[in-house]
């Protein structure tokens, strides 16, 4: 099991289902969330060290969720998930302090080596801080 919890926000409800089951079967501590403003109710309520967060939502868009997480809580990585029409989205969350984008679909095994890597930097992070 890994140490990590991730949140995953992503409006297509097919896709996060499928995403968190997926992450859970591999014994990933995984939930999921709808929407930017329930990811941010979700993270003030809990213990996170990973976003992976859609950049097309309707309402509040991934890059504004992206820097608000920022700026509140600086030490949670994001992943951003974008598709083709999206991946300068993708790179200006980069930008806006995400650790990377990964594009749609997503390839399970690539998510999760970019997750394991992004919860690394989190620790490093965090180690240097403490």
């Amino acid at each position: 099991m890994r140490d990590y919890k991730v949140l995953v926000v992503d409006d297509e409800m097919d896709f996060l289902e499928t995403i968190v089951n997926r992450l859970r079967k591999r014994e990933i501590r995984a939930e999921g969330v709808s929407s930017g403003r329930e990811a941010l109710d979700l993270l003030e309520r809990g213990d996170y060290d990973l976003v992976i967060l859609d950049v097309k939502m309707p309402g509040m868009d991934g890059i504004e969720v992206l820097k608000k997480i920022k700026v509140r809580w600086p030490g949670i990585e994001v992943i951003m998930l974008t598709g083709h029409a999206s991946l300068e989205l993708g790179i200006q969350g980069m930008e806006h302090g995400a650790y990377d984008y990964i594009m749609k679909p997503a390839k399970l095994d690539e998510l999760i080596l970019k997750m394991d890597k992004a919860y690394e930097r989190r620790i490093i992070r965090k180690n240097k801080n403490s």
